[in-house]
């Protein structure tokens, strides 16, 4: 199960909020016994880029074998 503070990845684009599928962000609250997620994804300075509700299908657990990758944002 993912818990608050769990780093995720996401399953999909969410033109919205400008992110693609494969970004990372922390889970920084959890809702309805796990099935939505509140994700803050920051850019590698420290300063928060999107803060995402995403439900449980739309993220999942970063595995300690990934490596992340960078890329600009607007």
């Amino acid at each position: 199960m993912i818990e608050e503070l769990d780093r995720v990845v996401l399953t999909r684009d969410v033109p919205e909020k400008k992110l693609k599928a494969g970004d990372v962000g922390t889970v920084v609250a959890v809702y309805k016994g796990g099935k939505d997620y509140e994700v803050e994804f920051m850019t590698l300075d420290g300063d928060t880029f999107a803060l995402a509700t995403l439900h449980c299908g739309e993220v999942r657990p970063a595995r300690g074998r990934e490596i992340t990758h960078a890329r600009e944002v607007a």
